[in-house]
């Protein structure tokens, strides 16, 4: 498991980075930019690629690798190339989330790992032969094709049964503004068990236990390595949409609510949580409140996206994804050995 952007040159790392600058002081110009690179061929120029990732390639190059997955689209462009400039002979399997960018379809890639459905279809549109296209499924822990029920998990983990559970996520990184959050939770009015998990955000966590500690029925957690059995425990969902919390809670068939999406991925993920009536989209801050109180006071509706959503789980996609990309590897192989066999003939 490689963080790819760590072998390549520092100034490259903080020019891949710095739109975290742009997200915090002027949202709506990276959303604009954001938008422009999901459409395009590319979403950093070739030439720029090869000068900063340069440590990378002779990372690469000096271990010679039989295959290179790529699970983020930068480091799909990069390993491919790798492959059109530098001749390096390894099998490319890109795995695409819920939100294709085009940038992610070129010749190099071998084979392509999608969710079924809107995700594979746009891999086609953009030019990718049928035969490299498998719809497995976004990779998704293997814990989420053998979760707990409910009150098993609930027991566990130390939380009552027989309380409804909202589960409240800010992502890995911990995005999120506990002044906007906190007051919306206080306007629901159903007896209710909160947990919130802050990620890698140290501030973050410690701004939730100094509002919370006053509530018996609150928890406030960092970084968690079983949100597996946090989902299961859970009846709801609120959280920012990022691409693997919304297929996390897919699989786990939890309803979602979705709130302060960042420009770009997120908030076309949002139209997605709604289009597939696996939850609901808190537009304004000032929704939350009312969506929660409405869903748990109806658990029909609350059924409906549960039903909805694990119409649509696949928890077995990393294995099914990992034959595809095996069997693939040995096709090619076979291949590769008939060619030198009819060669030396």
């Amino acid at each position: 498991m490689l963080d790819a952007l760590s072998l390549c040159a520092r100034w490259f790392r903080a020019y891949q980075n710095s739109y975290l600058i742009l997200l915090s002081i002027w949202p709506r110009l990276w959303g604009w930019i954001e938008g422009i690179q999901h459409k395009s061929k590319a979403t950093t120029p070739g030439w720029l690629y090869r000068c900063g990732a340069q440590p990378l390639f002779r990372f690469l190059r000096d271990r010679r690798p039989d295959i290179v997955i790529a699970t983020e689209v930068g480091m799909c462009e990069l390993a491919v190339l790798m492959k059109r400039f530098y001749r390096m002979d390894f099998l490319l399997a890109a795995s695409c989330g819920m939100d294709v960018d085009r940038a992610w379809v070129q010749p190099e890639v071998d084979v392509f790992i999608v969710p079924p459905g809107d995700a594979a279809g746009r891999v086609l549109a953009a030019g990718a032969p049928a035969s490299k296209v498998h719809a497995t499924g976004m990779p998704v822990d293997p814990a989420f094709a053998t979760l707990p029920n409910s009150q098993s998990a609930r027991r566990k983990l130390g939380l009552c049964e027989h309380t409804p559970v909202l589960l409240v996520l800010f992502g890995g990184a911990g995005f999120g503004d506990p002044d906007k959050i906190l007051p919306q939770l206080q306007r629901v009015w159903h007896s209710v068990q909160t947990v919130f998990i802050g990620g890698r955000n140290a501030r973050l966590v410690r701004e939730l236990e100094r509002r919370c500690q006053d509530d018996p029925y609150s928890r406030v957690l960092g970084w968690v390595n079983n949100i597996d059995e946090w989902m299961a425990a859970a009846d709801l969902l609120l959280s920012k949409p990022g691409a693997s919390t919304v297929n996390d809670a897919i699989n786990a068939g939890l309803p979602l609510v979705a709130f302060a999406p960042l420009p770009g991925n997120e908030r076309r993920l949002c139209d997605c949580i709604e289009k597939w009536q696996v939850g609901c989209w808190a537009r304004h801050t000032k929704d939350i409140s009312a969506i929660l109180n409405h869903l748990l006071s109806s658990p029909e509706d609350r059924l409906r996206l549960r039903e909805n959503a694990q119409a649509m789980a696949l928890p077995r996609a990393a294995h099914d994804a990992a034959e595809a990309i095996l069997g693939c590897w040995q096709s090619q192989s076979r291949e590769k050995r008939g060619a030198q066999t009819r060669v030396r003939d």
